[in-house]
């Protein structure tokens, strides 16, 4: 089954800033992350939960998914985050410095301790050196139900940060540890969402590192401005050509003659059975893109 939930644009909104919180509710992002933790100073840490927790509340916000991101549990701050987000009752709570199953497992028993409605899912933030060693442990920790964990988000800063590396155009140095995160997820069927692009005036930049997170494979990127919604929405919708190539596949698989054949050629390309699921999925989000109408 093809999991329709679009989230080629998911924009981090800071909760201290009410003004933002309120804009939101006009963005054409496929989903907004409420943020509590790097984006709000500790002073304002208690009125950024207020705020974020009232939006939530009071919805208008659409179609668009809402993520709380809490602080760590370890903080001062990540009891009573965690407590006042599952109040709220947004679509899902992303967890920073997920390094371990360890931390899903504590979270999950934390969710059954405060009885968290059933639809609240957990995003785990990737932004540590020891979670990109420990990934396919993480990603594991699916199979327990409890964990609801459904999507993985890179924090490519704190990954450079930890590791001194820099980033630069290209991504060079990271790519060893971005691949590994996504295969890490596609094994274990979860979502996984680029890190941000920091320089928000340099469009073209955002641009190219968007289309190189499609290219790669992830689900959509994590963004800091309104202005680089658009440019996500683009970069990770299928093109029309790429809409066409797939409804002719599975047009001429679909055809009597070649009901027993495990290959065929169109138009000079040889295709296999194994490409039906991928030509689906295209037309599928292709169909769910325009019924959004964005």
């Amino acid at each position: 089954m093809i999991d329709l939930r679009l989230r080629r644009s998911v924009l981090y909104m800071p909760g201290s800033n009410l003004r933002a919180l309120e804009k939101a509710r006009s963005l054409p992002a496929d989903a907004l992350i409420l943020d509590l933790e790097d984006a709000v100073a500790p002073d304002a840490k208690d009125v950024a939960r207020e705020q974020v927790c009232a939006a939530v509340r009071q919805g208008g916000y659409g179609d668009r998914e809402l993520i709380i991101r809490v602080n760590a549990p370890q903080t001062p701050w990540g009891e009573a985050d965690l407590r006042a987000a599952i109040e709220a009752g947004p679509d899902a709570i992303l967890m920073p410095k997920v390094s371990s199953p360890a931390v899903l497992e504590n979270i999950a028993d934390r969710l059954e301790a405060l009885d968290a409605p059933a639809g609240i899912k957990i995003w785990a933030m990737i932004e540590t050196p020891a979670a990109i060693l420990n990934i396919q442990a993480i990603a594991a920790a699916r199979r327990n139900p409890g964990t609801r964990l459904t999507c993985f988000v890179l924090g490519t800063n704190d990954l450079a940060k930890d590791t001194w590396t820099q980033i630069v155009p290209g991504r060079a140095p990271m790519m060893p540890w971005l691949m590994t995160a996504l295969a890490g997820a596609r094994a274990e069927g979860l979502t996984i969402l680029d890190g941000v692009y920091n320089n928000f005036s340099d469009l073209d930049g955002c641009r190219e590192e968007c289309e190189q997170a499609r290219i790669l494979g992830f689900d959509g990127k994590t963004l800091i401005h309104p202005s680089q919604v658009a440019l996500a929405n683009t970069a990770f919708a299928p093109t029309e050509a790429e809409v066409a190539v797939a409804r002719t596949v599975i047009e001429a698989f679909e055809r009597p003659e070649n009901a027993r054949r495990g290959a065929i050629q169109i138009n000079g390309r040889m295709f296999e059975r194994q490409h039906i699921p991928m030509a689906r999925r295209s037309v599928a989000w292709s169909e769910a893109i325009a019924a959004k109408g964005q």
